[in-house]
């Protein structure tokens, strides 16, 4: 019997573009034979249904529910494409959570705590052979010392949105005096800024997910950009990043990666597909943890598309895989 789903797309951020696009792989991806798919736009003006052939259909919010052609469609469960608020951040799982409609993602505790990367990184620091870079984590209205920042912290340094995704509002900050330009361009995305020493080495991402009732780790990408760091354009503008997957990494690294990888998923209570991003410093010796996406893009540009390929999987049968796992 078919399931019917929503398949959410849009939010109230700047990564809106990014979930069109990647609401756009998943819905040509899904099999038509086992899902009845509704894509459903969520942004500051409403929820909405849009038919190809008809006018935006408003979403019933008291029990998610829409009407059309005067059937009204009740859903199985939902397929959560938004990146950041309010698809990443934990609103809308509490809310469907309440309705008890299930969906892809982490749970809403798990996608509150992980949007915040500070708390992340004290929640993960404990994992063996995982390390974390030194920081410092600072609000828009709280009176914070930049001169002790700059003593405590060894340049360069990358700030960042505490709460963002896509890399929008990160700077790399390679002068101290140029630190205060990089807070205010953070602080125009967030009210919390994370501001890191840097960390030297190859920079990497991988995806985490259960499937079939056991967490499977795919194979890493290896990312090098011609930017000073992988920035927004770099990540959506093709060729100026270089990504490699499978990366060329030894045996044992891959291993060890894996490792951690599936600690993290563990540690913070991972559910669908998630991303971490990692860098490997010096021959592939440490293991410094980044950051975690947990509704990573599924543009037809992103990581997990590639590292689904490169383990030989289809987008198909990984979708179907991914809601049987996370819906029923």
């Amino acid at each position: 019997m078919r399931k019917t789903i929503a398949l959410l797309t849009g939010g109230t951020t700047g990564e809106w573009v990014v979930s069109v696009k990647s609401a756009a792989t998943i819905a040509q991806n899904l099999d038509v034979d086992k899902f009845d798919v509704y894509k459903i736009m969520i942004t500051q003006l409403g929820w909405f249904y849009e038919p190809s052939d008809s006018v935006k259909i408003e979403i019933d919010r008291n029990d998610f529910s829409l009407k059309l052609n005067g059937k009204k469609i009740k859903f199985d469960g939902v397929f959560i494409a938004i990146h950041g608020s309010p698809g990443e951040d934990g609103k809308l799982q509490g809310y469907l959570d309440m309705l008890g409609l299930p969906y892809t993602t982490c749970d809403a505790l798990t996608s509150a705590i992980t949007m915040n990367k500070s708390y992340t990184k004290a929640i993960v620091e404990d994992i063996d052979q995982l390390y974390i870079s030194r920081s410092v984590q600072i609000f828009k209205n709280t009176a914070y010392d930049i001169e002790r920042i700059k003593r405590d912290l060894k340049l360069p340094y990358f700030v960042k949105p505490n709460n963002g995704g896509s890399s929008i509002g990160m700077s790399k900050v390679n002068h101290a005096e140029d630190l205060e330009l990089a807070l205010n361009r953070a602080f125009a995305e967030d009210s919390q800024v994370l501001i890191e020493e840097f960390i030297a080495g190859r920079e990497f991402t991988i995806g985490v997910v259960k499937l079939d009732g056991k967490i499977t780790v795919l194979p890493a990408t290896e990312v090098v950009t011609t930017k000073e760091f992988f920035d927004f354009e770099a990540k959506y503008t093709p060729g100026v990043a270089t990504e490699t997957t499978p990366a060329k990494i030894r045996p044992e690294t891959r291993d060890l990666v894996a490792k951690i990888a599936e600690a993290v998923y563990i540690k913070l209570n991972c559910r669908g597909v998630v991303r971490i991003d990692f860098i490997l410093t010096g021959d592939e010796e440490g293991f410094y943890f980044i950051e975690i996406n947990t509704i990573p893009g599924q543009t037809v540009t992103s990581f997990i598309p590639q590292q689904i390929a490169a383990m030989g999987m289809k987008l198909n049968d990984f979708y179907t895989k991914l809601l049987r796992e996370t819906i029923g």
